[in-house]
C-alpha cells in the first residue's frame, strides 16, 4: 500500500465565475481613493482621484492581480476588531463583466507579515490573503496608473546676437613703437 499524495486545492479570493474585473476601486481609511474602470472601448481609464487616461499595462496588471489573489487560510471564528475588518484600513470594490460586484474589507497585516486579514462585506469567514498581491493594489493609492504624457522638449530658437560696433579695416590704426 502506497500513501496517496493529497494536493490542497488553491483557493482564490475571487472566482473565475465572477468574470473579468471591469472596475477596481480602492479606498483607504484615511480617505484616499483610486479607481480604474474599463470604458466601452475596453480601454482602462483612471476615474479617481483625477479622471484621465490610464496606463493600460499597469491597469491590466491590477485586473490580473485581482483574479489571482490567493487565499492562504480561512479563519471561521476570530475577533473581527482584532484583525481590523470591523474598521478596515482599506476597502476594495470590484465590478466584474458578469455584472457581479464584491466589496472586500482589508484589515491588518498578519503577525507573520505574509498576508492581510480580509472579509467580504457581506460577511463570512475571515480570510488571509497574500500580502504581496494586496500591496500591489494598495500601491495604486500612492501611484495611480496614469498614462505618462511625454514632456515636450524645449524647441531651440534662433536668438539673434546683439550687434556690436567693430572697427572696420579702413579706420583701423596701427600703433608704431617710437624709439
Amino acid at each position: 500500500v502506497t500513501p496517496e499524495a493529497t494536493l490542497e486545492e488553491t483557493r482564490y479570493l475571487f472566482t473565475a465565475a465572477e468574470g473579468v474585473p471591469t472596475s477596481i476601486r480602492i479606498t483607504a481609511k484615511s480617505g484616499e481613493v483610486v479607481e480604474v474602470a474599463r470604458g466601452a472601448d475596453n480601454a482602462w481609464k483612471v476615474m479617481l482621484p483625477i479622471e484621465a487616461t490610464a496606463e493600460q499595462g499597469a491597469s491590466e496588471a491590477a485586473a490580473s492581480q485581482v483574479t489571482t489573489m490567493r487565499v492562504l487560510e480561512s479563519i471561521p471564528t476570530i475577533d473581527l476588531d482584532l484583525v481590523g475588518v470591523n474598521d478596515p484600513d482599506y476597502t476594495l470594490d470590484i465590478k466584474f463583466d458578469s455584472g457581479q460586484e464584491r466589496t472586500i474589507k482589508v484589515g491588518v497585516v498578519t503577525p507573520t507579515e505574509i498576508g492581510y486579514y480580509v472579509q467580504d462585506a457581506s460577511g463570512g469567514d475571515v480570510l488571509i490573503v497574500s500580502k504581496s498581491s494586496l500591496d500591489s493594489l494598495i500601491g495604486m493609492l500612492t501611484f495611480p496608473p496614469y498614462l505618462e504624457t511625454p514632456t515636450p522638449s524645449p524647441v531651440p530658437t534662433e536668438t539673434p546676437l546683439p550687434i556690436t560696433a567693430t572697427p572696420d579695416a579702413a579706420t583701423r590704426t596701427t600703433a608704431t613703437a617710437t624709439p
